[in-house]
């Protein structure tokens, strides 16, 4: 019992820290981007996997700059399934994530994958931007889901 008590609550744990490890959601910047392109955004594909954004020209990946390779995967075998171009959208929040477009670029031009970017809006002074906090609520919610469910399996 103790041990599935102390497995929910790490998982717990590391799912708050995943919220706050971004300035916005990926959801976010693909949100901003598809709908001023005019863009599908989650089409799925008769694989069941989701293109995050299809225009009239391209299947595109976002995915955050440390993602760079899965992003390579996934723009490629997206662009197989839709007969579209692939493109990659890295999410650059800070300036040291550059490297990872640097990394990037030279698959990209390899393969043929259009490579963008996308900064947080007013990216002019990104160490300024706080970490979004968790609402409160959400937090209780889980507390309280957490301790039904501990209760269930005691």
């Amino acid at each position: 019992m103790k041990r599935i008590f102390f497995v929910i609550l790490f998982l717990f744990f590391a799912k708050i820290n995943v919220f706050a490890a971004h300035v916005f959601p990926e959801k976010y910047y693909q949100n901003a981007w598809c709908s001023q392109w005019n863009g599908r955004q989650e089409v799925k594909l008769i694989d069941s996997t989701r293109v995050d954004c299809i225009t009239k020209n391209y299947a595109i990946e976002f995915d955050f700059a440390n993602k760079w390779a899965e992003a390579v995967g996934q723009s490629l075998h997206y662009s197989r399934m839709t007969g579209k171009k692939p493109a990659i959208i890295l999410i650059i929040e800070k300036n040291e994530d550059f490297k990872y477009y640097n990394r990037v670029k030279p698959l990209c031009e390899k393969y043929n994958i259009t490579l963008w970017y996308m900064r947080p809006p007013k990216a002019q002074s990104l160490e300024n931007i706080k970490t979004p906090t968790i609402n409160q609520d959400l937090i209780i919610a889980l507390i309280n889901y957490v301790k039904e469910l501990i209760y269930f399996v005691i």
